[in-house]
């Protein structure tokens, strides 16, 4: 579940989002850094 692009992506997709509507940073922050810890997890929980 290793893919380069994944990152890049969701912060291409957050700074757009965050662009159009600013009151979203919070939201968009807080996933953002949940998505990125489950994607660093899930390697060790899935052995």
């Amino acid at each position: 579940m290793h893919n380069p692009f994944i990152h890049p992506l969701i912060a291409l997709l957050a700074g757009v989002l965050i662009l159009i509507m600013p009151r979203l940073l919070n939201y968009i922050v807080a996933l953002y850094l949940i998505l990125i810890g489950i994607l660093g997890l899930a390697p060790h929980l899935l052995r």
